[in-house]
């Protein structure tokens, strides 16, 4: 769902500025907070395509969590950034405290996760 939704953001920016979509894409945007939303859907896509093929690749299941992981780190770091630099119609301190908990949260996650170490606790 979050695919879909990132890709009729991009189709929604399609149709009201093509030639900003392009500049996005290829990193020419003069607008910062382009490219972290460009590196976060990129980041996304990459996560997505190794959910695909979890059980199609040759990969130890700790790698693939490691891979993951990051990736979806990239994902919420760079989702992070690239909101709060646009300056819309959300009002600063509620974007913030929104942003600050959705890093919270994936930080969480990781950490209860303890992908980076060889031990997991069962479940």
């Amino acid at each position: 769902m979050l695919v879909v939704a990132v890709v009729l953001h991009v189709a929604g920016l399609w149709l009201t500025s093509p030639p900003d979509v392009i500049d996005a894409l290829l990193f020419a945007s003069p607008t910062p907070f382009s490219a972290w939303g460009v590196i976060a859907m990129w980041a996304l896509f990459a996560a997505a395509l190794l959910v695909a093929l979890r059980n199609a690749l040759p990969v130890p299941p700790r790698l693939w969590r490691i891979g993951h992981t990051s990736l979806a780190a990239v994902v919420v770091g760079g989702t992070v950034v690239h909101a709060l630099l646009i300056e819309g119609t959300m009002e600063t301190v509620s974007k913030a405290a929104l942003c600050l908990l959705v890093a919270a949260a994936t930080v969480r996650v990781i950490v209860d996760m303890r992908v980076w170490s060889a031990k997991r606790r069962s479940r």
